[in-house]
């Protein structure tokens, strides 16, 4: 922290400082594929491939009949970096300095006009077959059977890390304060189950990047963005076959 303002980049080397040599080439393993995915990977549309990522709005309703679906639509190329939803993770979910919630890759893109890099926020994708769940030994980390998030039981958590290596995301630590596994819940448990419409990230976000809402509801701005006709929607690592209810779009 310097001058009362906490050193993200910082914190990123710090962190990535902290892993040991086979859990850095899994994260830059991970990173990679991500990346890729923009680099002209796989992209899938809406119109054509959403049901092989999720299902039919039809087949959602019968198979994922959560109420209220909470998902996530992230519109990538309006990240600007300014690091407002990591800040706002923190403080509110009392993330440790080395932990994390939610993280913001960066990419260049040297031959691109204009802005040459990007950056492509990620975060625990909430999986409709989230393999960390049918990993873990303790059932420590379960999928709430009302509103489809995955959670963490900390309670139950024997740190074993099952979880951690199943995760097609990277999307979890180990929190040496309470001795268990974490990662972003949708900040159920700070926010939601408060009454409180949106998670910290998306509240905090002043360029309308992070768009959260349920999906169960075709009146909702997350339910209309995943299935517009006009804009491409994609998901990171489809291969994974997790379903995923965080999507990417632009524009």
């Amino acid at each position: 922290m310097k001058n009362g303002k906490i050193d993200f980049g910082k914190l990123k080397k710090e962190s990535m400082d902290s892993v040991s040599p086979i859990e850095r080439r899994e994260f830059l393993r991970v990173g990679l594929i991500i990346t890729g995915v923009f680099a002209g990977g796989t992209v899938l549309s809406v119109l054509s491939n959403f049901n092989k990522v999720f299902a039919s709005p039809e087949e959602a309703a019968e198979k994922y009949p959560y109420k209220p679906h909470y998902a996530m639509v992230l519109r990538q190329d309006r990240c600007i970096d300014c690091e407002r939803c990591l800040e706002a993770c923190r403080i509110t979910n009392d993330v440790p300095s080395y932990g994390y919630r939610t993280r913001i890759f960066e990419k260049d893109v040297p031959d691109a006009i204009g802005r040459t890099r990007e950056f492509i926020p990620v975060l625990c994708n909430q999986c409709n077959n989230p393999p960390c769940v049918r990993a873990c030994p303790t059932k420590a980390t379960i999928k709430d059977k009302k509103t489809g998030i995955v959670l963490m039981i900390s309670d139950k958590c024997i740190g074993c890390k099952t979880c951690m290596l199943a995760c097609p995301y990277n999307a979890r630590y180990f929190n040496d304060e309470r001795g268990a596994i974490d990662k972003c819940n949708f900040c159920y448990d700070t926010r939601l189950s408060k009454g409180e419409k949106l998670t910290a990230c998306a509240a905090a976000c002043p360029a309308g990047v992070r768009n959260f809402g349920d999906l169960s509801d075709p009146g909702s701005e997350v339910y209309k963005m995943v299935h517009q006709l006009d804009k491409v929607v994609w998901v990171i690592r489809p291969d994974a076959a997790a379903k995923p209810n965080v999507f990417y779009t632009k524009g």
